[in-house]
């Protein structure tokens, strides 16, 4: 399989061009490239594909197999991509991702891509959306599910290998019982391996949970973030991010990744957190977000309710790798 290696601020992918190449199993593939022994080394698998909706598809799965919705860094790293091999040469381009279609504005360089500014389009914060429970699952409910609406919701295996299920439809509208779900999550309480922090809940496609501390130099984020993901409180698992507020234009964040643990760098991370320091009066509409990576620049404009966030992507190296029998096939398309 011909790949290339591409980074977001540290935040890492195996990129494959689907125009070329077919996946047979990607959710095992991602699980094998991804190993930073045995593989390639990555936070997971990107698949470029053509799209009947958009300019093109990113098809994404975590560095565990799980199929995941969105990705800030992935998504500007496929914008380059497509630019600089030739697969377009327009510098607005559409992405269809299971967290919707992406508009992507591309500043380029001696032919190069280097400087892109997503279009992440409008933030998600009603509880049932994103989703975040207010109250754990009822006794006799599948472990880890949760009813909203008319709709329940598996544990994190039906996650791995699968693509994620489509967030349920208005739980208001559906059914009287959805009760709290329709509530913005703000600064709400949780008790998580027996602390309460307080979380901020914001869907940017993807589920994030944003977390306010003083000091995120010192967590012990190996230890909390999958104590977080894991959480009986988010039906689908989470992101988490762990933010200090330096000014009201600056923040730092560490993130814990649903499916790939720390990374380097979220751009829906970031997203989200520079949404959550505005929600909870801590920051102005433009936020640079620091991150271990880099920094990400984020705007909430408030005309269009749109969030925008501009940075970098890179290409490291390219290659080839022979996966085991049933992973890869050549030539074709991809389909998952």
């Amino acid at each position: 399989m011909r790949f290339t290696k591409m980074h977001g601020l540290g935040n890492d992918y195996v990129y494959v061009n689907c125009f070329k190449e077919k996946v047979e199993n990607p959710a095992e593939a991602a699980r094998y490239v991804s190993d930073r022994h045995f593989g390639i080394g990555s936070d997971g698998l990107i698949l470029i594909c053509p799209s009947e909706k958009a300019d093109f598809e990113m098809v994404m799965y975590n560095a565990d197999g799980s199929r995941s919705e969105m990705c800030g860094n992935g998504i500007r790293c496929v914008a380059k991509y497509v630019y600089d091999y030739g697969l377009t040469d327009k510098t607005s381009i559409s992405v269809e991702t299971l967290g919707g279609i992406k508009y992507l504005d591309l500043t380029v360089e001696d032919g190069k891509a280097v400087q892109i500014r997503v279009d992440m389009g409008m933030p998600e914060l009603r509880a049932g959306r994103i989703p975040i429970l207010f109250e754990v699952p009822e006794e006799g409910t599948p472990d880890g599910a949760a009813v909203l609406g008319e709709e329940v919701f598996g544990d994190n295996e039906q996650f791995v290998g699968q693509e994620a299920v489509e967030p349920a439809a208005d739980a208001g509208e559906q059914s009287a019982d959805a009760g709290d779900q329709d509530k913005e999550v703000i600064d709400e309480p949780i008790v998580v391996d027996g602390m309460e922090y307080k979380i901020t809940g914001v869907s940017m496609g993807n589920p994030h949970a944003v977390v306010f501390l003083e000091d995120v130099e010192k967590l012990d984020i190996d230890r909390i973030g999958p104590k977080f993901e894991n959480h009986e409180r988010f039906p689908r698992r989470i992101n988490t991010e762990f933010v200090r507020v330096i000014d009201r234009e600056t923040i730092e964040m560490r993130v814990w990744e649903r499916g790939s643990g720390e990374t380097l760098a979220c751009g829906t991370g970031a997203c989200a957190a520079a949404v959550a320091s505005i929600l909870n009066g801590l920051a102005g509409r433009k936020v640079t977000v620091k991150l271990s990576g880099g920094s990400l620049m984020i705007e909430w404009d408030e005309e269009s309710g749109k969030v925008y966030m501009t940075g970098p992507a890179v290409t490291v190296f390219e290659g080839e790798i022979e996966l085991p029998a049933g992973i890869h096939q050549q030539g074709g398309r991809v389909y998952v």
